[in-house]
């Protein structure tokens, strides 16, 4: 499972720049009212806790994030709705488009039009899936054996070292876990978030690697995707 998506490094680039921030902290707010239906309480709502995490590593106001909050017990506010749609990008790599919507007839026709128009295209249900996993990947800055050990021990499946770091592979029910075992242990956790994770990578190069660049730029501008992910290689 090593071999961390190529999209999320970018990605997350692309997040800081200050041009994009509202558009971030929209996403994260739409996470953060999801995920608040399981209750207001982060410690006893681990996906609040993680979404809120990412607001504070975002430099996410406190006001925004309480907005977001609220919008729960909010009734005249448009309920949204979580949505995953499959598709093909150039070099028939494989793309997840998770969303967060008040209006799917809105959502899905500008991100078919989105992909349709960047050398891409929607994909039937469970086509592209499978060859992903839903896990949960934490990032810690430090690199090495005892990095590796920590993570183990905490209950993680798989270890990667990478360019800036570890990245950290569990399953889905024991993100938390792992992730405060590391934290303990005096870690630095740059992120812990659930994603879908590549089981196979499609080589991609040239033209092809513009192009896809570009289409997964396009689809993560759309204000209802929350997250893109990609096998790509």
């Amino acid at each position: 499972m090593s071999g961390h998506s190529k999209w999320a490094t970018t990605k997350r680039q692309k997040a800081v720049v200050d041009a994009k921030r509202g558009a971030l902290f929209t996403k994260i707010g739409n996470q953060i009212a999801i995920a608040a239906r399981g209750g207001t309480d982060p410690a006893m709502n681990p996906s609040l806790a993680m979404v809120l995490e990412k607001a504070r590593l975002a430099n996410m106001p406190k006001a925004n994030i309480e907005r977001a909050i609220q919008r729960v017990a909010d009734k005249s506010a448009a309920a949204l709705i979580e949505e995953v749609y499959e598709a093909y990008g150039p070099g028939g790599v494989g793309i997840i488009i998770e969303v967060a919507t008040d209006n799917k007839n809105r959502t899905l026709p500008e991100v078919r039009h989105t992909l349709d128009k960047n050398g891409g295209r929607m994909a039937e249900s469970g086509s592209v899936m499978f060859q992903f996993k839903h896990k949960g990947v934490i990032e810690v800055s430090e690199k090495g054996d005892e990095v590796m050990m920590a993570a183990l021990d905490a209950g993680a499946e798989d270890v990667s070292d990478e360019d800036e770091g570890t990245v950290i592979y569990t399953d889905a029910s024991d993100l938390m876990k792992v992730r405060q075992g590391l934290m303990d242990g005096g870690f630095t956790v740059a992120s812990a978030e659930l994603q879908y994770v590549p089981t196979s990578y499609v080589p991609i190069e040239g033209e092809n690697a513009e192009k896809l660049e570009n289409l997964l730029s396009a689809v993560d501008d759309l204000d209802d995707v929350t997250n893109v992910y990609t096998n790509a290689e």
